[in-house]
């Protein structure tokens, strides 16, 4: 698993190709609050049952409130098979003060 910072992951995201998916593992209420563009929402207690919507293949930056489940959720995957896990360090609390000022905060 590598780790980004919010600064890191909105420069890597201009460049990436193909994009790799957002996968937001928070609840539903908080994923209403705020969430990245074009992020799947799949709460962390779900990703046991939800595994076969995601591809061992594709690079995933797994995204919560800050960063504390999102890196047990990389950890999970990687033990699944998927190697290619990002960590947005922070989550998207951080995305929030540092990178989209016009996000809500909670």
């Amino acid at each position: 698993m590598r780790h980004m910072t919010a600064a890191q992951l909105r420069d890597y995201l201009e460049l990436a190709t193909p994009p790799p998916l957002l996968l937001d593992v928070r609840e539903n209420w908080e994923y209403e609050i705020c969430c990245l563009d074009n992020s799947l929402l799949i709460p962390m207690g779900q990703i046991p049952t939800k595994l076969e919507l995601l591809n061992p293949e594709q690079e995933i930056v797994v995204i919560c409130h800050h960063g504390i489940r999102s890196a047990n959720v990389c950890h999970y995957l990687e033990h699944q098979g998927f190697d290619n896990m990002i960590n947005l360090s922070g989550g998207v609390d951080a995305w929030a003060r540092q990178v989209d000022i016009n996000m809500a905060v909670y």
